[in-house]
């Protein structure tokens, strides 16, 4: 298909007042393990948030990586422990888990932001004691018994603190950040933590213009599996109670709801697997997935 020059100019013109919205503006993207998909994916990706920095928006970005850790584990022959959905998280396994975020898929990801002109500095939530994290445990009913008993989920954690100093250092200064989610504790150590909950404790900090939350499904669904394009608070809980939001989308809209009580703006649910996802929410007036505000 051949774009013309005028459809060219009418798109940056339709961008250009987005552009003025999000002008020296935060916005936190969070980069599904899902979603990152393969290769040609990751460094669509990495060119659209080379783009958006150019365009004087301060992108954070915050990666997963489940599938990556997951796989690692096999081919290392460690046999992965699941309790209430969670993996548990033991000394050997939390080696290799900041060994895949910090290391191949944070550096990776780094690298491909680098080539296509940009300036990306990889980090943990353990740099500059970023992100302090409490132990979780979860509390699950025996299914014959309803006995409650609690699960020791070892080195996962959950954000109890967000220091931003090292990010106000970055941020602004034509450099991008790549944040790992894992995080250390005020007794010390390494936590895993889940990257949508790191990624909205980052946002909320920052006071982000938007967080923007790369997923593998388009957005929240209604009953009729019809997207949802905007919703409030108040009707998030409502879909919730009433089951219209169900399974994995809780949690994710859950974090939504937790940034935007610790002051962000606006937060997004998309499909990473679009391409240019994160520019056709940014900057057209068509947008992308389900945008949910106060």
């Amino acid at each position: 298909m051949t774009v013309s020059p005028h459809d060219i100019a009418h798109v940056l013109s339709e961008a250009l007042p987005h552009m003025q919205r999000y002008d020296e503006e935060i916005v936190v993207v969070k980069y599904g393990g899902h979603a990152m998909g393969d290769e040609a994916t990751a460094r669509s990706f990495a060119r659209d948030i080379v783009l958006m920095e150019q365009t004087a928006i301060n992108p954070v970005v915050v990666h997963g990586g489940g599938p990556q850790i997951g796989e690692m584990l096999k081919r290392l022959g460690i046999e992965s422990q699941f309790a209430a959905g969670l993996r548990i998280t033991d000394e050997k396994t939390i080696e290799i888990v900041e060994m895949v975020l910090a290391g191949s898929i944070n550096k990776g990801l780094v690298g491909f932001i680098n080539e296509a002109g940009g300036k990306a500095v990889g980090l943990t939530g353990k740099d500059g004691n970023m992100v302090m994290a409490r132990k979780v445990t979860r509390t699950v009913a025996d299914p014959g018994s309803a006995i409650e008993r609690v699960i020791d989920l070892g080195f996962v954690g959950e954000p109890e603190k967000v220091d931003t100093m090292v990010l106000d250092q970055i941020l602004g200064r034509d450099l991008i950040p790549v944040l790992a989610p894992i995080a250390t504790s005020a007794q010390g150590g390494t936590y895993n933590v889940n990257a949508d909950t790191f990624a909205g404790a980052i946002a909320g900090a920052l006071k982000a213009k938007r967080f923007l939350l790369l997923t593998d499904v388009p957005g929240v669904l209604d009953k009729s599996k019809s997207l949802i394009k905007e919703l409030s608070v108040n009707d998030a809980r409502r879909l919730i109670a009433d089951g219209t939001i169900s399974g994995g989308m809780i949690p994710k809209v859950e974090t939504c709801i937790y940034a935007l009580d610790q002051g962000v703006e606006g937060v997004v649910i998309l499909d990473g697997k679009v391409p240019h996802a994160v520019l056709l929410e940014l900057l057209t007036d068509h947008g992308a997935g389900t945008l949910i505000h106060k």
